[in-house]
């Protein structure tokens, strides 16, 4: 399995059992993207649906890996208070897999700054990718304003929905949140992906498409609708979509996986 595909592929797919193939599928899909979640999962950016910033393309254990946490770790020494040090910390140890490290980061920073929405949406999404979800649902839900909700909030607790197999509830917070922010790219990115775990990957395509139509350019969602249109057997167009962030030798070495994933899922299909 290439490094890149395998990096980050348990955050979404450690809770599920309804189909084995599926869960590789989206193993493939959130390290291709990099998944989670943001969502997780991610490209780089300034900051993600989370408020987090950090590298996304680092391999857990890579010496970029371990650069980011260095380089995070030695502000947040200096400033532990800074909200910006928390989340940039908490967010390079999770990429680097040390979740317990960023769970406590972030439970630091949440007890100094109850109220603040980015924290306890971080927290969350940790507290979900280490398999705490009832515990993840608690804090976000009792973050979360009613009245004035956050729709970071609302995404993030979609997603652990998705993680649980309750999709609709999950579709339901993501289309809630659109309302508040129309068209926000990590968003759409997290709904297409409750799809893809439903193995609708056609309307997966569609929101992926419609993401990059209004002007999002990351990595994440471009990699993500590569990671589809491979899925769906169409290698070509995938290659090209996925050229655009990865050198041709891991893109093919991807897709030579997801070719492999399929045929196999194919046997299953035919032994059931």
């Amino acid at each position: 399995m290439p490094a890149r595909m395998s990096a980050r592929a348990g955050s979404i797919v450690r809770a599920r059992a309804h189909s084995v193939c599926l869960s590789a599928a989206l193993a493939a899909a959130f390290a291709l993207s990099g998944c989670v979640t943001d969502g997780v999962s991610t490209h780089t950016r300034g900051m993600s649906a989370a408020g987090q910033s950090s590298s996304a393309s680092a391999v857990p254990g890579s010496g970029d890996a371990r650069q980011q946490v260095e380089r995070w770790g030695q502000r947040y020494e200096s400033e532990p208070n800074e909200k910006a040090n928390i989340l940039g910390y908490a967010d390079a140890l999770r990429r680097n897999d040390q979740l317990d490290q960023a769970t406590e980061v972030l439970r630091r920073g949440l007890i100094k700054q109850k109220k603040d929405r980015e924290i306890s949406a971080a927290y969350g999404k940790v507290l979900a990718q280490s398999g705490h979800f009832k515990e993840a649902l608690n804090v976000i839900q009792q973050a979360q304003t009613p009245t004035q909700p956050d729709w970071r909030l609302m995404s993030a607790e979609a997603a652990i929905h998705d993680q649980l197999g309750d999709h609709q509830n999950a579709r339901h917070l993501y289309t809630e949140a659109l309302k508040i922010v129309p068209g926000e790219p990590s968003v759409l990115n997290n709904l297409a992906m409750s799809y893809v775990l439903d193995n609708d990957l056609t309307t997966a395509e569609k929101i992926l498409r419609t993401a990059m139509a209004g002007g999002a350019k990351n990595t994440r969602i471009r990699q993500n609708l590569a990671l589809v249109l491979g899925l769906q057997g169409r290698f070509a167009e995938a290659e090209q979509v996925a050229s655009a962030d990865l050198p041709p030798a891991e893109v093919k070495a991807n897709m030579a996986y997801l070719k492999r994933m399929l045929a196999q899922r194919g046997k299953g299909s035919s032994a059931g």
